[in-house]
């Protein structure tokens, strides 16, 4: 009985802690009060799984030492730079200002779409290494391609190129032990994000390093939505060849996107590397380019705010291409506004899914979306998996954040930002090519499904928080 009360006291004591913090930190009052009623009604059980998913990670950092910023254009530079409209000068400066990215106006960029021309750019580039090779991936599947991977990183290794792999514990929760050693007998620097460790499993479990980024020698950058997986060549049994755009980038973009990666690799490693950025002379015809990077570290949420910025500042269309749309109040309100408001907002999904209950959460948004005039496609070839948006064939985004509340709250994400025509215009026709593969949803026979996918969807909506 004895001890039987000193638990109980204990129980008391670390529940009574947690709702002080949820009182003094709680940002969404019905995200507190869910918190409350399960804390309330769940015994043990609400607790575990307060500290599992719902502590406010804005307030308690996993990373405490200061983030290193690229350092800023010269003033020559940044004059160079052609002017953006109003709406675009505010987006770059939400970036700035929070990110500590600045616009950069001497970059080439490529799209790349798929896999087969992405990876023939990428270890074109890789090839072309002489001095340093930094990877970083949430998905790093072993297979024909991390073969090809390992061969080459132990040649260059072996050349005096320093190569070095971050990769995360979930996400590559399938790379064997034998795979990793083979490249550490080689040479090459690896370290996993947030691995498992006794002490730490609730607090790190919820949170992820999803970016994807190879940055060779400091001058030539990739990201974008493609992992390390034969998927992207061969396909899968379930969902076929998957399909998904990357973006290649030349200039201060990539010393950018290096920035990122080193500031990751001193938080897996404990190291802090040399932080030295190429010269890239600015020439006319070059791109505006800013980055993004975003994590539950930042004060607020950043890839939302942008995302926000981007379709509240349309004024002609919105088209968003990502599997993942599972919207914050925000991100719904705003693209309802700009749809109800007569911009014209078109989304591209996957119609195959890689996961029944998130499936079942994204259509769950479905009829509102189109009985505001948001217009659906979902694609039947394969798995949809780009990450994109662009705004009126004037600026667009790619990267590896998702429209949803993991990528805005809980994900370690990177996007590049585009303030170009060109490749606006590029964009928008893979999205129509796309869309007229596509099967269009129509608010009429959409509405008339059957009640127990409604059921479904609803169920799956509750635990959207949780995706």
């Amino acid at each position: 009985m004895e001890w039987t009360g000193i638990l109980v006291a204990v129980y008391v004591l670390i529940a009574l802690s947690i709702i002080v913090s949820l009182l003094l930190n709680g940002v969404r009052p019905s995200k507190t009060l869910a918190w409350l009623l399960a804390i309330f009604t769940i015994p043990v059980g609400g607790i575990l799984l307060y500290l599992l998913l719902g502590r406010n990670r804005r307030k308690l950092k996993l990373y405490t030492r200061k983030i290193r910023k690229p350092l800023p254009e010269t003033p020559g530079d940044v004059e160079a730079c052609p002017p953006l409209t109003r709406r675009m000068d505010q987006m770059r400066t939400l970036v700035e200002t929070q990110a500590g990215f600045p616009l950069s106006c001497d970059n080439e960029v490529e799209l790349l779409k798929d896999g087969e021309k992405t990876f023939t750019h990428i270890f074109r580039a890789l090839e072309s290494a002489r001095e340093s090779i930094h990877v970083q991936y949430y998905i790093f599947e072993e297979g024909e391609l991390a073969d090809r991977l390992l061969e080459l990183f132990a040649a260059k290794e072996a050349s005096g190129v320093e190569v070095r792999l971050i990769y995360d514990n979930i996400g590559s929760l399938s790379l064997s032990r034998s795979y990793l050693r083979r490249l550490r007998d080689a040479g090459i620097e690896v370290h996993n994000f947030l691995p498992y460790r006794f002490g730490k499993f609730l607090t790190s479990l919820n949170y992820r390093n999803h970016r994807k980024i190879i940055v060779v020698d400091g001058k030539i950058a990739f990201t974008g939505g493609i992992n390390i997986s034969d998927k992207y060549l061969k396909g899968d049994k379930n969902l076929g060849k998957w399909h998904d755009m990357h973006l290649m980038v030349r200039g201060s973009a990539a010393h950018h996107l290096d920035t990122v990666f080193l500031n990751d690799w001193e938080m897996v490693s404990g190291h802090r590397l040399p932080f030295d950025p190429p010269a890239f002379p600015s020439r006319p015809g070059m791109n505006r380019v800013q980055i993004l990077a975003t994590g539950p570290d930042d004060d607020f949420a950043l890839m939302e705010k942008l995302y926000f910025s981007l379709i509240n500042g349309a004024r002609k269309h919105v088209y968003i291409t990502n599997p993942y749309i599972i919207p914050s109040h925000a991100i719904l309100t705003a693209l309802h506004t700009a749809a109800l408001g007569g911009v014209d907002v078109r989304l591209l999904l996957s119609a195959k899914a890689d996961n029944a209950l998130v499936s079942w959460c994204v259509q769950s948004y479905f009829q509102r979306f189109l009985k505001a005039g948001v217009r659906i496609f979902l694609y039947p070839e394969g798995f949809l998996h780009s990450k994109i948006i662009t705004i009126d064939d004037e600026v667009s985004t790619i990267g590896t954040a998702n429209v949803d509340d993991r990528s805005f709250q809980h994900n370690y994400e990177v996007n590049a930002v585009v303030y170009e025509r060109g490749p606006a215009l590029e964009l928008r026709r893979y999205f129509e090519e796309d869309s007229a593969k596509s099967i269009e949803l129509d608010y009429e026979t959409f509405s008339r499904r059957p009640w127990l996918h409604k059921l479904a969807e609803g169920a799956a909506r509750v635990l959207s928080p949780l995706l």
